[in-house]
């Protein structure tokens, strides 16, 4: 039998090769511990940067404002809250450019027909229905139809916000059907499950509007 048969086979099992095995156990345990707090370091880094602006993140899915510029502007020159306004674009369209089924469009959700009668009202003499998908005639527009209502309806923001929603007609009939006046018409008086919904959505999300976006509303 040769000496190097002998050897071969016990190697691995030498000093030497457990001494080499111990060394690359330390070296992967050294790498895994970089990587674990390169990992850590990275995520306090990300938090640090990031976390502050996380309830801002949160708060616009929850409760979006976009144009503020323009809510703050029309609602000054309207006599408007902007609160207001802003709480009723995000019942209308959350601030999302769209078209309904109905074939209202924009922020404020103005159909044609009725653009032309703002149009009217407010003295204008031309009136595109692409300029609805513009915010700032959007938004011009819809604050105007609200100013209008709330003139028409004594400041009764139920029966405005129920005349945006369900029609002057309608909210003219449930006035004499009350029997309160317009200053004594409250939402529960509301015969629409729909109008009464949309008016409550709107009152609570003011509120909402009014707390979370004071500055940004120049409130």
């Amino acid at each position: 039998m040769s000496t190097r048969s002998v050897l071969s086979p016990a190697a691995s099992s030498s000093p030497r090769g457990g001494l080499a095995r111990a060394r690359a156990r330390r070296r992967r345990r050294r790498r895994r511990i970089s990587l674990i707090l390169g990992v850590a370091g990275l995520t306090a880094l990300l938090v640090l940067l990031v976390g502050p602006r996380i309830p801002d993140a949160v708060r616009e899915l929850t409760l979006p404002l976009r144009h503020e510029d323009i809510v703050r502007q029309q609602s000054e020159a309207k006599q408007l809250d902007p609160s207001f306004v802003a709480a009723v674009i995000y019942a209308e369209s959350k601030f999302r450019d769209q078209t309904s089924h109905a074939g209202a469009r924009g922020l404020m959700q103005i159909t044609p027909a009725t653009a032309r009668y703002i149009a009217r009202l407010s003295g204008g003499t031309t009136f595109e229905q692409g300029d609805l998908a513009t915010p700032q005639i959007n938004i011009s527009y819809g604050a105007y139809y609200l100013r209008y209502l709330l003139d028409r309806y004594a400041e009764n923001k139920v029966l405005a916000l129920a005349a945006y929603n369900g029609g002057e007609g309608n909210v003219d009939r449930w006035i004499a059907e009350a029997g309160t006046g317009e200053r004594g018409f409250t939402t529960e008086k509301i015969p629409f499950a729909e109008t009464r919904h949309y008016v409550e959505r709107v009152l609570d999300a003011q509120g909402d509007y009014r707390e979370k976006y004071r500055r940004e509303l120049g409130l």
